[in-house]
Order: C-alpha cells, then sequence, then structure tokens
C-alpha cells in the first residue's frame, strides 16, 4: 500500500487536496468512506487487492481522518464532483465506485453524473434518500454504544470505549463527527436525491445487512427501487458496516 496526496480542483474551489491509499493491481475499485472514516474500509481494501486482481483507491474525504477541509467544501455533490475530477485527473477507465453509508450517498451522486470513466457503482447501506417512515437513526444524538447497538447484527466483537482511545485517536474522532455534519447535515438526507436516482443508467448494486437498524432494509429497497438498474441484495447476519462485520460477503457480491 502507498499514500500519495494530489490536488484537485473543482467549480467554487481551486485546491483541494485529498490523500489517496492505493493498494495492489488490476481492476480499479474506488473505495469512499463513511462516518467512521478511512479505517473503516481500509482493511476491506487489503482484502480485496490481496484476494482478487484488484488495485483499490480509498480516498481520505477532507476534514476526516485528521485532514484539513477547505471551508468552501460543504456538501456531498460537491464530493461527488471532486472525486469524478480525481478519476479524471488520474486518467482511469473502467472504474467501479464503492461507497458504504454517505459514501455511498457521494456514489449515488457520482452516478449521476454520467463520467464515461465510471463503469459501475455499489452502494452499501447507503444514507442520503428520504423514505417516510424510515428515517436514518439520529447519529448525532446518539452514544457510541448505542451505534454499535444499532450498527452491527453482533457488536460485541467490535464495540470499542472511545475514553479509552489516545488524545491523537480522540481528536480524529470529534474531527471525523464534525466533518460529517458539514457534509451530510443532522438528517443525512436529500429530500430531492431519491427522484433524481430514475435518471442513472450505469449498472448499480445496493448491499444491505439485513440486521442494520442505522438505514434499516426497508430503507435500502427504497434505495434500489428509485434507481431503475439497480439490483438489491440482503446480506445475512450483517449490519450497518459489512465490510468489517462479514467482508467476504461483500467481496463475493461486488466481484461476481
Amino acid at each position: 500500500m502507498t499514500t500519495k496526496q494530489y490536488t484537485v480542483s473543482i467549480e467554487g474551489i481551486d485546491a483541494v487536496d485529498v490523500s489517496v491509499a492505493d493498494y495492489g493491481a488490476g481492476r480499479t475499485f474506488l473505495f469512499l468512506h463513511g462516518g467512521a472514516g478511512p479505517q473503516s474500509v481500509t482493511g476491506f481494501a487489503e482484502l480485496l487487492s490481496a484476494s482478487r486482481a484488484a488495485r483499490v483507491l480509498v480516498p481520505t474525504h477532507p476534514g476526516f481522518g485528521g485532514t484539513d477541509r477547505p471551508a468552501a467544501l460543504t456538501g456531498i455533490a460537491q464530493l461527488a464532483e471532486l472525486y469524478v475530477a480525481l478519476i479524471e485527473q488520474l486518467g482511469l477507465d473502467d472504474v467501479t465506485v464503492v461507497g458504504h453509508s454517505i459514501g455511498g450517498w457521494i456514489t449515488a451522486e457520482i452516478a449521476l453524473r454520467e463520467s464515461p470513466r465510471v463503469s459501475g457503482v455499489v452502494l452499501i447501506d447507503a444514507t442520503g434518500i428520504e423514505v417516510p417512515g424510515h428515517p436514518v437513526a439520529d447519529f448525532f444524538n446518539l452514544s457510541m454504544d448505542e451505534v454499535f447497538d444499532l450498527g452491527y447484527h453482533d457488536p460485541e466483537p467490535f464495540r470499542i470505549d472511545p475514553s479509552t482511545l489516545p488524545p491523537a485517536a480522540q481528536a480524529a474522532v470529534a474531527g471525523n463527527r464534525a466533518a460529517l455534519a458539514a457534509y451530510a447535515g443532522a438528517a443525512m438526507t436529500d429530500p430531492g436525491l431519491a427522484g433524481r436516482l430514475s435518471a442513472v443508467e450505469i449498472p448499480t448494486l445496493i448491499l444491505w445487512g439485513e440486521s442494520d437498524r442505522i438505514v434499516d432494509p426497508a430503507y435500502g429497497a427504497a434505495y434500489a427501487a428509485a434507481i431503475p438498474v439497480a439490483r438489491f441484495k440482503l446480506l445475512p447476519e450483517t449490519g450497518h458496516t459489512p465490510q468489517i462485520e462479514t467482508p467476504q460477503q461483500v467481496l463475493d457480491a461486488i466481484w461476481d
């Protein structure tokens, strides 16, 4: 694995610094992390690149992981523009974009931009749409224990006590929460997104943990219904973070 820094320009922002971890070689995957930060997907990136002929790029959304976020970079749509521009800048082709949680929301926005360099997208327990009767859990008012209880089929192997983390790690967690709020807002939805998703035309796979109570399976089914070309797959004994809890299921589904 290598980590490189890129400076990317998008409309309204001349220079956005993006840190990208680069794993393996082969078919290219861009994996976009959720609110837990890049460490929530790096283990899966290592697994995919080690077990398949795959190159996996994992960018850190500016503001996460202790990185800087330009004040003008404040929305999910801007992050989608940023990563489309990064793909273009790197000259990548036949890219499969995979996104978890808000990373899935970013991925949905990327699909709407119809980049000829993106050949398919995978949304994993994504946020972003509004589904009556099935709101996204109020993450910012949950304790860490509640996040684990709602987010995992079996939370005990993954549960951590944030107070035991080193000061630098606690600061990174606080920075992640601030960046998440800046990008996604308290509700973590865009009222207009579901209606726009009918325009998506590239192959779309939606993976959902059947035990997810952050965004429940009915929410996932509504996401799939909003995208005419989408295929929806429930993952058994899995919560909100399948790439951590049941990574082999995710790997098999994506590669198939």
